[in-house]
């Protein structure tokens, strides 16, 4: 049961706490009695009423007795706590009493006892939350129509559970909805509170039974915004049926195209494809996020009772306990504390045997999981904590979800990841920022799930349309740009204009520094979508339901992919004075990008721009020259390869391979053969105006530049000459030829110059030495 699972947690808190803040403490430990005695409350009715007059009486007694006042005075802080917590405690039980059995339509300004234990009931939800038991009570009095409407939105704005919510109370609840006994309003206040408190609920069984009542609800008008969002949340595959179908196209038709119905008709699609034909928008925030009525009071209930976070996550594949680190009382975790919905301690009871206890409880709990091994064997009947977001700490059940692929559980945590990136960016609101830090911890803590699952979630990419144009280009640059990285693969023609020319504005008025962590990130996304892309190499089509674009048209998304780096890198050049350090990663981009052909069996080739081969080819940095030559030498392979199984790939896919490609890289092939070895660099059809020479003062550019004469090599020409030929009065570095040439060879290749080795021995015939 959820209450006996909730005594443990509280207690665990309250022990790893109490050292630092007795008050703290002592509230902890009210909410932990309030908990425990919840428990017993519906068995020993008679007695909790003769103990409730008590206490009333003993209140009464200790308000009119000044000496009790003067003993108070008298006690520690703590204990002076403790009696508070307790009177306040005793105070929750009178009220919560009064609303079970209290008056039916009373006005709350004609009450002043109602008021009382109204403010009673708030004070202490809002402080502490409220127990399972406290909780279902208040819902039957807020959804039965005991008193007026007014007092009813109140009972349900304070319904913050301490530590989970029954499901047998909104079951309870959700059956008050059919006697009629409460207002619209009021509904609409419940499905809002329903929505909010959904990853709170012990289980969900019993609720999806009751989902063809919560789908007749839509067709209140009023309500059918809030049902659809709690109906998302809902949804299973088995819930998805053909009338259901045909009753949302129909209230479709008759609505319009409302983001609500949109979001489930598209969530009955991603479960049954064949049932809806009609095209519908993907990839979009769907539901309004209105202000959180229980927000605030939910994340002081989770600072309060909640272990302390979890250090960073590093996910291993073994087991699956982290200890916990010392961290300040006025920080909290935005990731959940793993909790399950099932309470596995059962066993070791007094006359409980083995068999009783798998009879009664067959899951197995996320918190009993701690090892692969473990994970293997019980896979069948795991059963995930209650709210999903706490599966992105722990590596064993990410591996649960990358096996299963069960789609609600993705959804579920596809839909907190959105709720609380939206909730807690600091960017958002101006007075946020002091929060960087833990959302930078979140931010963290989602990339490295990334990295583990090898995919980005669609929640992020969500985020990153909306949040893009309000980021500075600094606040939590790191990982917003990882995140980038992990976007999911897309249509690059649709996701332009909304994420990639958001980024170049910020790239050309940025720094040189954030220029390359783009660059960098780019390439990181460039190998995401190559590898998700070679996986389906084999299958004619690449499956994406939101994509529903070909072999060809995803190669296409590629490419434009490409051309745009090219671009963003041709004008980061001129900006930085083509600056060797940013020259530098724009060629690792392009070392991954020439071996797509043969590292993952895509048929493209993309080659790099003139305006960047010829800054590489001229540069005064042996080591971009070098690099340069790596990459041409792997183009001629990659090249060589396409060319030998042209007809092949065209039977494949729609492909086509582009004898451009060829002429093209010929055309840089014969420059860099022409400046590094022949002395003849820029032949006709180049791109160089021999013109351009003579106005710079270099007359004769034909012999100027080789493997001796050019800038990038000619220390190396002068360091050979001295440690070869140290008896030579004067160093000439014409004087390199012949044997010399082969000589000077040798030593360019001793000094780690590789890919200049690779690209002149696959390249160039070495009977032809100057």
């Amino acid at each position: 049961m959820p209450r006996e699972r909730a005594t443990p947690r509280s207690k665990r808190s309250s022990l790893t706490s109490e050292q630092d803040d007795p008050a703290r403490t002592c509230a902890v430990m009210s909410t932990q009695k309030r908990i425990k005695n919840s428990q017993t409350s519906r068995t020993s009715q008679h007695n909790n009423s003769y103990q409730t007059n008590l206490l009333a009486w003993k209140l009464n007694e200790d308000l009119s007795n000044p000496k009790s006042f003067s003993k108070h005075e008298q006690n520690s802080p703590v204990e002076d706590s403790e009696q508070g917590d307790e009177q306040a405690e005793d105070a929750l039980q009178i009220a919560v009493r009064y609303f079970e059995k209290g008056p039916f339509k009373t006005s709350r300004s004609k009450d002043k006892t109602l008021e009382k234990h109204l403010k009673t009931v708030e004070s202490v939800a809002w402080k502490d939350g409220l127990a399972p038991e406290e909780i279902d009570i208040l819902l039957n009095v807020a959804l039965s129509g005991k008193f007026g409407s007014a007092i009813n939105s109140r009972i349900l704005r304070c319904m913050i559970p301490a530590t989970l919510i029954s499901e047998d109370s909104v079951v309870k609840a959700v059956s008050w909805l059919c006697v009629g006994k409460c207002c619209g309003s009021t509904k609409v206040l419940f499905y809002r509170w329903l929505v909010a408190m959904f990853d709170f609920i012990d289980h969900k069984e019993k609720i999806n039974l009751l989902y063809g009542f919560f789908f007749a609800s839509l067709q209140d008008d009023t309500l059918c915004p809030y049902v659809c969002h709690f109906l998302y949340l809902l949804t299973k595959k088995e819930n998805v049926k053909p009338f259901r179908v045909r009753k949302l196209l129909d209230l479709q038709a008759k609505m319009g195209r409302q983001p609500y119905l949109h979001a489930l008709l598209s969530l009955y699609k991603f479960f049954v494809p064949t049932l809806i034909s009609v095209s519908l928008p993907m990839k979009k925030i769907y539901f309004k996020n209105p202000e959180n009525l229980w927000k605030t009071a939910l994340v002081a209930v989770r600072q309060r009772n909640q272990q302390p976070s979890p250090e960073p996550l590093k996910l291993i594949l073994g087991a699956a306990t982290v200890r916990p680190r010392k961290r300040k009382w006025d920080s909290h975790s935005l990731i959940p504390v793993l909790n399950s919905n099932i309470q596995s301690k059962e066993y070791g009871k007094k006359g409980m045997s083995l068999s009783d206890y798998f009879s009664r409880n067959r899951a197995f709990s996320a918190e009993q999981l701690k090892s692969f091994p473990q994970l293997l064997q019980n896979i069948h009947c795991l059963e995930l904590p209650s709210q999903m977001g706490a599966v992105l700490n722990n590596s064993l059940l990410l591996h649960y979800i990358n096996c299963v692929r069960d789609e609600s559980l993705l959804l579920r945590l596809y839909h907190w990841l959105s709720q609380t990136l939206q909730e807690e960016c600091i960017w958002y609101k101006v007075n946020n920022y002091e929060c960087e830090k833990e959302f930078t911890n979140f931010l963290d803590t989602i990339i490295k799930a990334e990295c583990f699952l090898q995919e980005g979630f669609y929640s992020c990419e969500a985020f990153l349309y909306k949040s893009l144009p309000l980021w500075d280009g600094f606040c939590c640059r790191s990982q917003f740009l990882q995140l980038v990285s992990w976007f999911p693969f897309s249509s690059f023609s649709e996701v332009k204009p909304f994420i990639f020319d958001r980024l170049a504005q910020l790239f050309f008025t940025s720094t040189i520094y954030f220029k390359c962590s783009v660059l960098e990130n780019l390439k990181e996304l460039l190998q995401n979508w190559l590898l998700w892309l070679s996986m389906d190499i084999h299958m004619k089509t690449v499956t994406d339901s939101s994509l529903e674009t070909t072999f060809s048209g995803s190669m296409q998304s590629v490419s434009e992919l490409i051309n745009y780096v090219g671009w963003l890198s041709i004008n980061g050049l001129r900006l930085e004075s083509n600056s060797t350090f940013l020259l530098h990663f724009v060629l690792d981009f392009y070392e991954k990008v020439c071996d797509i052909y043969m590292n993952y069996n895509l048929p493209l080739v993309v080659l790099f721009p003139p305006g960047i081969f010829y800054i590489a080819l001229l540069s005064l940095d042996s080591s971009i020259l070098n690099q340069l030559c790596y990459i041409m030498q792997r183009y001629r392979n990659n090249l060589t390869a396409a060319k030998k199984n042209e007809l092949i790939i065209k039977k494949k896919s729609e492909f086509i391979f582009s004898s451009k490609t060829c002429q093209e890289y010929n055309r840089y092939l014969t420059a860099m053969v022409g400046c590094l070895w022949t002395s003849k660099p820029f032949q006709k059809g180049s791109y160089f105006d021999p013109e351009v020479f003579k106005v710079i003062g270099i007359a004769k550019y034909k012999t100027s530049l080789n493997l001796v004469h050019h800038p990038a090599l000619l220390s190396y020409a002068i360091s050979f000459l001295l440690k070869e030929y140290p008896e030579e009065r004067r160093v000439n570095v014409s004087s390199i030829r012949g044997k010399k040439w082969n000589e000077y060879l040798d030593y360019l290749f001793s000094e780690g110059l590789q890919g200049l080795k690779l690209f002149i021995r696959s390249s160039i015939r070495h009977s032809s030495v100057p």
